[in-house]
Formats: structure tokens, sequence, C-alpha cells
């Protein structure tokens, strides 16, 4: 019996001590089969937003082809990173920055009209001019975590689109 309660204590602290520090199983998402095969359109094939998403294509079983006609578009229409001041030091220097990812982006289906989707992701950036170096090296971090979270919601709009 003493056992029986020990290992019920012991599972219900690792279940609490996974769930409190925000450990989460990675998703798979459940693509329409009508969207298994698309092509991938972009205005720079080559940006490290396109590279993210047709990686995460290949990741969920999504074959990338060639435009045709009877295959959905996925259109990557752009991509802008905008910058806003948050607060200031007394000194009138910009202490605080907030960093705006937005992305445009549309699925094309056959026979039937584009739907637009936009993703926007907001992160907080303090800035300290005394670490210039590091700074710019934290920003780069954060524009590519930036990127990578607005390649999977891509992919989360995906599998909640309607084919029928």
């Amino acid at each position: 019996m003493f056992i029986k309660r020990l290992c019920f204590a012991l599972l219900t602290l690792t279940l609490l001590a996974t769930s409190g520090c925000g450990f989460k199983l990675q998703r798979s998402y459940s693509i329409p089969d009508a969207l298994k095969s698309l092509h991938l359109s972009s205005q720079d094939q080559y940006s490290e937003l396109t590279r993210l998403v047709r990686e995460r294509l290949r990741l969920n079983s999504i074959n990338v082809v060639d435009a045709n006609a009877t295959l959905p578009t996925l259109s990557i229409l752009n991509d802008s990173l905008d910058r806003t001041t948050l607060s200031l030091y007394p000194t009138g220097n910009v202490a605080e920055y907030e960093l705006n990812y937005l992305v445009s982006f549309a699925v094309q289906l056959p026979e039937r009209d584009a739907q637009r989707f936009e993703v926007a992701i907001h992160r907080d950036y303090l800035d300290d001019p005394r670490t210039a170096l590091a700074k710019s090296r934290e920003m780069e971090l954060l524009v590519k975590e930036m990127r990578i979270q607005a390649a999977d919601q891509i992919i989360q709009i995906l599998a909640s689109i309607e084919t029928n």
C-alpha cells in the first residue's frame, strides 16, 4: 500500500514539474488531404522565412511541387519587421523597443478565391547602449525566433483551412 502511494506521489510530482516548467509534447498537425501537395511561392525564394516554411512543410509531410493549376498554392506575400519605442532612459536614449513582425500570406485552392491571412509576432527588446555588440546579436536571435514562430503559425493555419 505504501509503495502504491509513493508511486502515485512521484507520478503527481512529475506531472506538476513538467507542466509547471512549460514542457509540452511536439504537436503534429492534421493537414487536410487536399493540402498534402502544394506549390510554395514567394517574392524571395531564398529568404529565411521561405526556407523555414519549406522546412515546416516537409516536416509535416507536405510535398512542395512546381506550379500547377490543379494544386493549391501557398503564397508568402510579404513580411516586415517594425520597431517601436516603449520606454526611454532619463537621458533621452531608448531603453526598450517592441519588435513587430508581420507576415501576409494567401492560400489559393483550385477553382476558389484566395484566402488571405496575417501572422503577427511581438517581442520586447531592451536596449542598453553600453552593450551594443551583445544587443545586436540578441536582436538577430530575436528576429530569427520570430521567423520560426511565424513559420509554425503558418502551418497551424494551413491545418485549420476548410478544403471542402
